[in-house]
């Protein structure tokens, strides 16, 4: 199992979280994953940096893997999605990991386009995969259906598309990605519904074919600050699908989880002071089949995070 690290964007300055990528690789993580949001979770985040741009910088300065989970179908129409995968695979053959999904109101509003109920985003997301998968291979793409597209190619187009995984985040999701997705990424959840993701993705198509985790943890060497920093910028974690899919600014994010006791965060983050506890949750992800985890530290303090993950944490995982 590969150990990766999360750029958040809703967190950090571009700049800064461009710095964080060399400093993990240095620190030995072996991958990097991006966030790809236009708004922040909360008011009190205030970044939301573009990641297409960045991608080019981070990876300029770096050698490890990247990935990233995007929306298409709204604020990226499939075509453009197309044109940015195939340019960052140009730049940099080999390392590069998009994973498609459905998207969030939170990201998808600013549009002014009507925001679709979920299973409509579904059918969505599957044929825009297919005209994303069919612009990469070269062909000239017509399409008629939730979305238009209209003699569009890819004149500048990578030696070997990369692989186009899916995100999902529950079992149903995963099933009907399975058939055309080549890999899948969802986030920690409790052990058995990520047990119910992974067979649902098996079953549906996936067989044979890698699963990506994001791991949201919260660290500090004082216990009662770890805890304090998950609640101040993790708690939408809990949020069902029904809201964290649906509502459109962070401050509705904020009222909704006012009231959230810290208590109910925990797996949605992984919370303590305890390295070799971080270290062993980790481990557990290997034994559930995940072929990559990228750890997103939701603290504050990132470069005392990367050096301590990579001194005492990363050894242990055979990193």
């Amino acid at each position: 199992m590969e150990i990766g690290y999360h750029a958040s964007h809703e967190q950090f300055a571009p700049s800064r979280l461009a710095a964080l990528a060399a400093a993990a690789e240095e620190a030995g993580f072996e991958a990097v994953l991006s966030s790809d949001h236009f708004s922040p979770w909360s008011a009190d985040q205030d970044e939301s940096g573009f990641a297409w741009t960045w991608l080019g910088a981070a990876m300029a300065h770096t050698t490890v893997p990247f990935g990233i989970v995007t929306a298409v179908g709204d604020r990226y129409h499939p075509a453009i999605t197309a044109q940015a995968i195939a340019t960052v695979e140009e730049l940099f053959p080999g390392r590069f990991t998009p994973a498609l999904g459905s998207g969030q109101a939170l990201n998808e509003h600013v549009t002014g386009a009507h925001w679709p109920r979920k299973p409509e985003r579904n059918v969505r997301l599957r044929e825009c995969a297919d005209i994303i998968g069919r612009l990469l291979d070269g062909q000239t793409v017509d399409h008629e259906g939730t979305v238009t597209v209209r003699g569009a190619r890819l004149y500048t187009r990578p030696e070997t598309p990369p692989p186009l995984m899916a995100a999902a985040l529950t079992p149903r999701t995963a099933r009907e990605v399975a058939p055309w997705a080549d890999g899948l990424i969802t986030v920690n959840a409790a052990p058995e519904h990520l047990r119910e993701v992974i067979d649902a993705f098996r079953e549906g198509g996936g067989e044979g074919k890698p699963v990506h985790l994001q791991v949201h943890l919260s660290w500090d060497p004082d216990e009662d600050r770890a805890r304090a920093q998950a609640w101040e910028q993790w708690r939408f974690c809990v949020l069902p699908p029904i809201l964290n899919e649906e509502l459109e600014l962070p401050e509705q994010f904020d009222a909704a989880c006012r009231h959230i006791p810290v208590d109910a965060i925990d797996p949605g983050v992984h919370i303590g002071a305890d390295l070799d506890r971080h270290a062993e949750q980790l481990a557990a992800y290997a034994d559930m089949g995940f072929a990559r985890v990228y750890v997103h530290q939701v603290g504050p303090e990132q470069e005392r995070f990367i050096d301590a993950f990579g001194e005492h944490v990363l050894p242990q995982l055979g990193v």
